[in-house]
């Protein structure tokens, strides 16, 4: 399964491969031409040298103005080493396919946004020997889509939608909008998208709120992302009765119990840690002895 929010960012685009190009006519307002055919590519662009280089997604594009080569790449911040990598991804892949190249990159922040549109300019000042203009897709120019049906209408931009605008005070509609636009299309495809979008949440309020939602999708259960959460769900439950428990044999036991005490065991998530202390409680005389040998 998809394990972080740089994947999900380009896999996104593997799973549909036409979502990319329609970002880049409707987000990007490039006339970039409608492919007959879209296919992925290697993304190993590692030579005899020992130096790995990979692109994140790789996909060609069958145009009737020829033939592309998308090269997507998910960024999550600032790195100026990419001022060195991806003109070379560029300038390898056109020497292997004889494609032209097109660099996309996508990010879930601003400032990166910014930063990654901003051209590579590589030799002499005014006359460079090469000139690197990434199209750039990020929360400033993918549009938010908080209504269900312009959710419905294009399921895959909306999912793009939740996954570089999921956080702040539009979160909710946005998630909201999303989860019923994915019950119009197949279960196989909004389980993954389901995925993507869980990847890609980075606020943890957003994320509840994304799996509180999926529990009315029954698909969504069938998902390995599903069994992630209810395993995530009995573990909270065996570390929540556990720090009750050793609350509760200190009050049965007639000890006071302080707010700092309450606070410190709540707090713990470690269950062996708990299984201490709730031993502790048992024989303790006060309620700071649960933490005497540390």
């Amino acid at each position: 399964m998809v394990g972080s929010s740089h994947e999900a960012l380009h896999r996104i685009f593997q799973k549909d491969p036409a979502l990319l190009t329609r970002a880049l006519q409707r987000v990007l307002h490039v006339p970039f031409p409608e492919p007959r055919e879209i296919a992925a590519l290697n993304i190993d662009l590692t030579e005899i040298e020992p130096v790995e280089r990979r692109v994140d997604t790789l996909l060609r594009a069958e145009t009737d103005e020829g033939t592309y080569l998308l090269v997507v790449e998910s960024q999550g911040k600032v790195d100026e080493r990419k001022r060195g990598s991806w003109p070379y991804y560029l300038s390898y892949l056109y020497e292997k396919y004889r494609c032209e190249p097109v660099l996309i990159v996508i990010t879930q922040s601003s400032a990166t946004e910014r930063w990654a549109s901003r051209p590579i300019r590589l030799g002499f000042p005014g006359w460079e020997s090469l000139t690197v203009r990434p199209l750039v897709l990020g929360p400033d120019n993918v549009p938010v889509i908080a209504d269900e049906r312009q959710a419905e209408k294009d399921v895959p931009l909306a999912v793009l939608s939740a996954m570089t605008h999921g956080r702040g005070p539009r979160a909710a509609a946005i998630l909201e909008s999303l989860a019923a636009a994915l019950r119009t299309i197949d279960p196989d495809s909004a389980a993954v998208f389901v995925q993507f979008v869980d990847s890609c949440l980075v606020d943890a309020q957003a994320k509840q709120m994304w799996r509180d939602l999926m529990t009315a999708i029954q698909y969504f259960w069938r998902h390995p992302l599903a069994e992630q959460v209810r395993e995530e769900g009995v573990e909270q439950g065996r570390v929540q009765d556990r720090q009750e428990m050793t609350l509760r044999i200190l009050e049965w036991r007639g000890i006071p119990v302080p707010d700092s005490i309450r606070e410190r065991v709540m707090h713990c998530s470690d269950l062996d840690q708990l299984e201490v202390w709730a031993q502790r409680a048992v024989h303790a005389s006060q309620a700071t002895e649960l933490f005497a040998e540390e």
